[in-house]
């Protein structure tokens, strides 16, 4: 007889290779990565931390993740594109995330945007979303490896953001961001979060 507690998984559970044994890693794959996401805000910090992770490890951007949320006015979008020259110097100096002028001035752009896809469409789900089928996300079958870093999808997808001005998101940072927001189930077979 099963219980509540026999299904959860427990530090011996096969997971997905890539988040090793690192406890903020493992909590981060077993419950956020590959679970569909259509709230904004959510999705407008992912955008945010998928443009500082680029060319950097996930697991450092995870780390600096409440540094983010605290400097990034709690993921508001309209007070990220709010911010000034001011802030972006204020955010030069702030250690508990990356310190890069492209980033910073990319995040505080792409809120802009973020905003003008929401007024266009009615939120910035309804727009990402629309790229799959139904609106639902796409399965994969991967086992240990294979898992693409860019798919025809993500490559629609980062060519429309770049035509509307987004920056730091190309067709992986794409496709990072459709893992990281369920859009994308690329949990391996026989993973405890599939």
């Amino acid at each position: 007889m099963q219980t509540p507690n026999s299904q959860l998984p427990t530090p011996n559970s096969k997971r997905c290779h890539w988040c090793g044994n690192d406890p903020l890693y493992i909590k981060y794959h077993d419950k956020e990565w590959g679970k569909p996401v259509y709230d904004d805000k959510i999705l407008f910090e992912f955008l945010v931390l998928e443009g500082a992770q680029a060319g950097l490890s996930w697991i450092t951007i995870l780390r600096r993740r409440e540094g983010y949320r605290k400097a990034f006015a709690g993921f508001d979008v309209h007070k990220v594109a709010a911010f000034s020259e001011k802030a972006v110097e204020r955010l030069m100096q702030d250690e508990t995330i990356i310190r890069n002028r492209l980033k910073i001035n990319s995040a505080i752009n792409n809120a802009k945007l973020f905003i003008e896809i929401q007024k266009e469409f009615g939120s910035f789900a309804d727009f990402i979303w629309a790229y799959l089928p139904n609106k639902k996300p796409l399965v994969n079958d991967f086992k240990n490896g294979g898992i693409p870093a860019r798919t025809e999808i993500s490559d629609a997808i980062a060519k429309d953001m770049k035509k509307r001005g987004f920056k730091f998101f190309g067709t992986t940072i794409c496709y990072a961001f459709m893992q990281a927001t369920g859009m994308v189930n690329d949990h391996v077979i026989g993973c405890v979060a599939r």
